[in-house]
């Protein structure tokens, strides 16, 4: 079985192409920065490296999604599969590659939450959190997700 589920921060905003041919597909290229969990020394001193940085590509309807939505700093959920794959550089070298090829990705805060710590200051729909329902007992709907097409009239 091969599935990965991290949660982490974006380190960019998405780099976005579109595939050439009939049918043109989003290809977005993200850097997940996912903390480490484990012992800090009793000194406090921070000089180790505290995250992984993982490369992760979406392809097609969530490819599109992550440029959309997705900036710098913003906590995101990713589930999907590890990737790996080889090429020669134009120096004659074999550069090793591994990715996450994303199956689902999701926000990980809630809105106005995420991406200060990072300069990202994220804006456009996010999933609300439970607290942030109207007064008639349903939930508000985020900005921009009526663009979506929700699943009912």
């Amino acid at each position: 079985m091969n599935k990965v589920i991290l949660m982490g921060r974006l380190t960019r905003d998405p780099e976005v192409r579109y595939s050439q041919g009939e049918r043109s597909m989003a290809i977005a290229r993200y850097t997940l920065a996912v903390d480490r969990r484990g012992r800090r020394d009793a000194t406090g001193d921070n000089s180790q490296q505290t995250a992984d940085f993982i490369n992760c590509v979406a392809f097609d309807r969530a490819g599109e999604f992550a440029e959309k939505y997705f900036r710098q700093g913003m906590r995101v959920l990713v589930s999907g599969r590890i990737q790996t794959g080889s090429y020669t550089n134009r120096d004659g070298v074999k550069v090793y590659t591994t990715d996450i090829v994303v199956e689902d990705q999701e926000f990980a805060d809630s809105k106005g939450a995420s991406g200060d710590s990072m300069g990202g200051g994220f804006t456009p729909a996010s999933r609300p959190a439970p607290s942030m329902a109207a007064s008639d007992g349903f939930m508000n709907i985020p900005d921009g997700v009526e663009d979506e097409g929700l699943p009912f009239n």
